[in-house]
Formats: C-alpha cells, sequence, structure tokens
C-alpha cells in the first residue's frame, strides 16, 4: 500500500472524514485528498503529526501496508479489569510455554476447575529473573501460567501460588493466528501497544498487586487468539517515535 493509501486506511479506521483530518493537520480538505491519492508528499512536520495522530510510528505511516496488518491485529483499547484471584506457576525450562501450561491445565481439571467452568481464563506471562548465563549456555527461558479465579469457586487444591490482582485499566490488543509467525507477531503486538500508549519500556520496578502484562490464548470462530494486556501506568512515557527494542 502506498503512503497515500496508509493515509486514508487510518483516517477511516479513526473514523475522520478528510475534512476533519484536514482541520487537525491545519491544510484543506484539497490537499488531504491529493495526498491520499498520492498526488502530493505530505510535509515532514506533517507526517510526524499524523504518526502521532494515529499513534504509528513514522516509518511503519511511510513503508508499511497499513490495511495488510488489520487482518492480523485488532485496534488497540482500553479495558478495566476487575479485581481477581489467581492460581499460578512458573516454570524455566527451554520450552516454558508448553511445559507450564500443560501443567496448569492438569491442575485446573485435578481441582475441579475446567468441570466447572469450562472457559476459565488462562492467562500467561514472561518470568523474567533468569540469569543471562542460564539463558546462553543451557537455552533456558522462564513463564508463568495461571488460572484466573472465577467468583465462587473455591479450592485449596495444592501445587500453585495463589495471588490477588486489584482493578486496574489495560490497553489491550488482539492478534490473529499468533503462531504462525509468532516470533514476529507477538513482539509486534506489544510493540503497537506501546506506541498506542507513547512509551518505550516498562517501568523498573512493576506495581504491587498489578500484572505489568499478561497475555490470553483462546479459540474463536475457529481461529487461535491472543489478547495481549498491558496496564496502562506501568510503562515509561516517551514520543511515538521511539525506536523500541
Amino acid at each position: 500500500m502506498s503512503l497515500g493509501g496508509n493515509i486514508q486506511f487510518l483516517r477511516k479506521q479513526k473514523r475522520m472524514t478528510q475534512e476533519q483530518l484536514a482541520e487537525r493537520m491545519q491544510v484543506s480538505r484539497q490537499t488531504v485528498s491529493r495526498w491520499e491519492s498520492d498526488e502530493v508528499i505530505p510535509e515532514l512536520n506533517k507526517l510526524v503529526d499524523m504518526s502521532e495522530l494515529f499513534s504509528c510510528k513514522l516509518d511503519a505511516l511511510i513503508r508499511e501496508n497499513m490495511a495488510a496488518l488489520e487482518d492480523i491485529y485488532s485496534e488497540v483499547r482500553i479495558t478495566r479489569m476487575k479485581p481477581f484471584t489467581m492460581a499460578r506457576y512458573v516454570m524455566v525450562t527451554p520450552n516454558p510455554e508448553d511445559d507450564v501450561n500443560y501443567y496448569m491445565d492438569n491442575w485446573a481439571r485435578n481441582c475441579g476447575l475446567l468441570s466447572m467452568y469450562p472457559d476459565a481464563m488462562r492467562i500467561g506471562w514472561d518470568f523474567p529473573y533468569v540469569s543471562s548465563e542460564l539463558q546462553n549456555r543451557f537455552g533456558l527461558r522462564g513463564y508463568v501460567a495461571a488460572y484466573v479465579i472465577p467468583e465462587g469457586f473455591e479450592t485449596d487444591y495444592p501445587g500453585v501460588e495463589y495471588a490477588q490482582q486489584i482493578e486496574a485499566d489495560y490497553a489491550v490488543i488482539t492478534v490473529y493466528d499468533p503462531f504462525q509467525n509468532a516470533f514476529e507477531r507477538i513482539p509486534n503486538a506489544y510493540k503497537r501497544i506501546m506506541q498506542y500508549l507513547q512509551a518505550n519500556n516498562f517501568r523498573e520496578k512493576p506495581q504491587e498487586k498489578i500484572l505489568s502484562c499478561f497475555e490470553h490464548v483462546y479459540e474463536k470462530d475457529g481461529i487461535t487468539c491472543m489478547d495481549v494486556y498491558i496496564h496502562v501506568d506501568s510503562v515509561s512515557k516517551a514520543d511515538s517515535f521511539t525506536t523500541f527494542g
């Protein structure tokens, strides 16, 4: 897609008319029309302004096919998560996601959670406290899996740690078919949320009783989906054009 096509796509995604975009950019409607038809290339300062308005990187606006990404990612949305109790477990292995998810699924079956609540929400997130030596020498990584305990369900079944999460606001994006190209699609989902939040990193000290980020994988209409959650107050703010690591 061309630059003009990207401008038109993002404008419509933002539910703006050409007149509204023209007013924001302090140009005429005819100028916006010429941008979108690729008759004229916007000046650099206008491109920067549009990148900020549309919460995207300048390089992506110019080079990427933004419409193609619509089939992979939803729009970023803000969701308020109510307080909940979770049962969680961490593993440090060469393949921690599969290993700890398998463990937690067995736990959920054995304690009766899945028989009462087949759609109980299982979430997961990276466990960052693995040394560089363990990672580089032995290929070990860490991952935490947790089941959100539905209200009214009680168990003291062993083998997990129980923890409380307080009410918090999260920016959320859905990734469709995330494991088709997991090492690109999932990190890019985090980047898109960070761009939306105009942030460039997580704060060094996590907030107490609030997960900085987590993932939820589920099936919908025969498609594997992953919702990526980032706590809106757990990130370090920056401008929209920071290069992410």
